[in-house]
């Protein structure tokens, strides 16, 4: 048994020695791996022999990350929003553009179906102004305490409307207490004829007055909810209803899962705000929604919208439309700068900003139409629409739209994505209009430029966010390419080396694969299998490095 052993130890020192021969380079200098496995960070520091020399290519140079992006200007808003974006982004040291969608889809959500746009001359072609809008950063960058400056207005609302539906729920009871009395009365009275005259009268009027109808409770937004009592809140909320979340991605990947299939089809009937919808439950019974009117806001970080567009670019077909329906899409560049900033609001732009909520509140049919709206006999929502100018601006824009769409130059996913303008640049136009509150009778031409520009900048985050899926093989392979250069890796390492460490941006093995077969295709590393262990076994891919990048 000793022979035995002492033979098998031999034999595995000669197969080491010869596996090691193989990789032997000359010019290389070796250097010995701490932990001798290269688990340590130095891989087992193989060097190739000089029987197998490679003859390495110069390097191609790494794409640069993100696409560029365009700034954020207050002159895409109502006049009376953008100082007040400003005074709020100043104050919180983020982004303007965090600010600038956040208080553009809480505006969207107040309008709803109060008032509509008809971007044509002629036909029935109409949009309601709810949006659906979502912002991206890295974490720490007061993603949250921007959305809830700018959503103040919206919760003020509510809470108003709560006041005042408790002060009508006390006069609803009220009635309702003298509505029971005098049915109680009359129907004692009717009793005792009965029991003289022994006769009935089937044409009896009590004359007891019209029963009070309990006062709705006007909501405004709802955070966390099941499509079917999203769908309770609008039935009681024709005009429509916000969806607030923090975290976006986490509804997203709810409405993914296979039993959320109805829900998802859901959310969207909801973001076109004019499609209606019917529930016919065994429990619940027949209930009815005129139009699905959902207007959704959140936040999200890169990491997770990376994953998020990366399926639904899948297959090149583009995903169903959900991601696509966030026109209102922004990953701006965080400011390298910062200021201590302890200021007060500025009260002035503040309750400027405050009354454009507010008036659109208060915004019914009799309001719109006193303001230059229309509507038909059977139409069910006041419209506008844009005067001669203005039309043929948003002409020229959307025929230029259509050619590109149908060019076949985008990926199926950003096609589908800029498709959803057709909507966007007019309720944007309407937004404007509405909240400059300075304009009466059909939207001008200054409010449409104003949607183009804001509809330019978009765009430029879009391409950002969906050519972002290459984002995090880049960020692995640049981080793969620092070590090898820092002498981490070394030549002969595998991707287990790599994974041992837990080093930023190589957590993901998903990634790590991806930088790998990323530098590989750039020529910065050769991928070559070779056996784990001395005795031979399931190969190894290892990595053998290119001289000529490692400067």
């Amino acid at each position: 048994m000793t022979t035995s052993k002492q033979t098998m130890r031999k034999m595995q020192r000669n197969a080491t020695k010869e596996e090691a021969g193989r990789w032997r380079r000359p010019g290389i200098v070796h250097r010995k791996a701490n932990g001798g496995n290269g688990a340590g960070g130095r891989s087992g520091e193989l060097e190739p022999n000089g029987s197998n020399k490679r003859e390495w290519l110069q390097p191609k140079l790494l794409p640069n990350g993100l696409a560029p992006v365009e700034a954020f200007s207050k002159r895409f808003m109502p006049e009376a929003l953008g100082a007040w974006i400003d005074d709020i982004s100043n104050r919180l040291q983020c982004p303007p553009d965090y600010v600038g969608v956040t208080a553009v889809t809480a505006l969207g959500a107040v309008l709803g179906r109060r008032v509509g746009i008809r971007p044509q001359t002629k036909t029935d072609w109409m949009e309601v102004p709810n949006q659906w809008g979502c912002f991206i950063g890295r974490p720490g960058m007061l993603k949250s305490p921007a959305m809830n400056e700018a959503l103040r207005p919206i919760r003020h609302l509510e809470a108003e409307a709560a006041k005042e539906n408790e002060i009508a729920q006390q006069a609803y009871q009220a009635g309702m207490s003298t509505y029971k009395l005098r049915r109680d009365v009359r129907v004692a009275l009717e009793k005792a004829r009965l029991k003289k005259t022994k006769q009935a009268n089937a044409d009896i009027d009590f004359q007891i007055g019209e029963e009070p109808r309990e006062p709705m409770l006007v909501r405004y937004r709802t955070n966390d909810t099941s499509y079917e009592s999203l769908g309770e809140l609008l039935i009681s909320n024709p005009a429509g209803i916000l969806v607030e979340r923090d975290e976006l991605i986490s509804l997203l990947r709810h409405l993914d899962r296979d039993d959320q299939s109805v829900a998802r089809g859901f959310f969207l009937s909801g973001w076109s705000g004019a499609q209606p919808y019917t529930f016919d439950r065994i429990v619940r019974g027949h209930r009815h929604i005129d139009a699905v009117c959902i207007s959704l806001i959140g936040n999200t970080q890169p990491a997770r919208i990376i994953d998020y567009v990366r399926r639904a670019n899948l297959g090149g077909a583009g995903g169903d439309g959900l991601i696509q329906r966030f026109g209102l899409m922004v990953w701006p560049d965080p400011s390298p700068d910062w200021r201590d900033v302890d200021e007060y609001p500025d009260n002035v732009v503040r309750q400027r900003a405050w009354k454009v909520y507010e008036r659109a509140s208060k915004l019914d049919v009799v309001a719109a139409l006193a303001l230059g709206a229309s509507k038909g006999p059977h139409d069910h929502v006041p419209f506008f629409r844009f005067d001669e100018e203005a039309h043929g601006i948003f002409l020229d824009w959307r025929t230029d739209l259509e050619r590109r769409l149908r060019s076949g130059e985008e990926s199926p996913a950003l096609e589908g994505h800029l498709a959803k303008y057709r909507k966007l640049v007019p309720t944007l136009a309407l937004l404007n209009h509405i909240g400059d509150n300075e304009q009466t009778g059909a939207v001008s031409q200054k409010s449409v430029l104003r949607a183009l520009g804001f509809a330019k900048y978009l765009e430029s985050h879009a391409r950002r966010i969906y050519g972002s899926c290459s984002e995090g093989e880049l960020s692995a392979a640049k981080a793969i390419l620092k070590r090898i250069r820092s002498g981490d890796l070394t030549f002969g390492f595998t991707a287990r080396d790599i994974h041992q460490r837990d080093w930023a941006h190589l957590t993901e093995r998903e990634h790590v694969a991806a930088g790998l077969e990323l530098l590989v295709d750039y020529d910065y590393i050769a991928a070559s299998a070779r056996p784990i262990g001395p005795l031979g076994g399931r190969p190894a891919i290892r990595y053998e490095i290119n001289p000529r990048g490692l400067n």
